[in-house]
């Protein structure tokens, strides 16, 4: 079994993406987004993992070693009881990945993400405390001539709420973290 495998994955190798250029990319993240509060006092809310999707644009520069910026929108949502957040956003990650097996790859680097709107539960919040924030992304892909498949993690590295007031009363202000936590599961194609 292990030899088959091993035979299966060096037939491959002369078909690992060794093509630099520029692509599209897209597919879906599984995210939660930090922590809700609903007031000072109150104990943190876990949020519940869902689905999201992401949209872009990339480059690819190298072969055994290679780096990878990358242009994508990402939509998320996460919910908190009866509480929906909504979050779109771009991001940047600067990737650096490394050919470690035939058409096998892994990758690191930082994400710079920007704000473009958030909404809890149909509430626009226009008070995130920096809509510009920077994370971490690390992960494995598989790449066999112009088409790709990758999965990764990111994380934000610093808390980064969105404050606003539940009710009108400002004694009830609410908090959430607006850091990302996900997996990234994306398919490429390089033109």
């Amino acid at each position: 079994m292990l030899l088959g495998l091993t035979l299966t994955l060096l037939s491959f190798t002369g078909y690992a993406q060794t093509v630099n250029g520029v692509g599209f990319k897209g597919g879906l993240n599984y995210n939660g987004n930090g922590d809700y509060f609903e007031s000072i006092g109150d104990n943190a809310q876990h949020p519940d993992r869902s689905v999201g999707y992401h949209l872009g644009l990339f480059g690819k520069i190298g072969n055994k070693v290679y780096f990878r910026p990358e242009v994508v929108y990402t939509a998320t949502k996460s919910d908190y009881n009866d509480d929906s957040f909504k979050m779109q956003k771009l991001d940047a990650p600067l990737l650096v990945g490394i050919k470690v097996l035939g058409p096998v790859s892994v990758f690191a680097g930082p994400s710079f993400q920007y704000i473009l709107d958030t909404e809890f539960d149909g509430i626009a919040i226009n008070d995130v405390e920096n809509d510009f924030s920077v994370g971490l992304n690390f992960g494995i892909g598989l790449n066999i001539n112009k088409f790709g498949i990758d999965l990764r993690y990111e994380r934000g590295f610093s808390d980064n709420e969105a404050t606003f007031i539940n009710d009108n009363i400002v004694s009830t202000g609410s908090r959430i973290d607006t850091r990302p936590d996900q997996l990234i599961l994306s398919l490429s194609l390089i033109l």
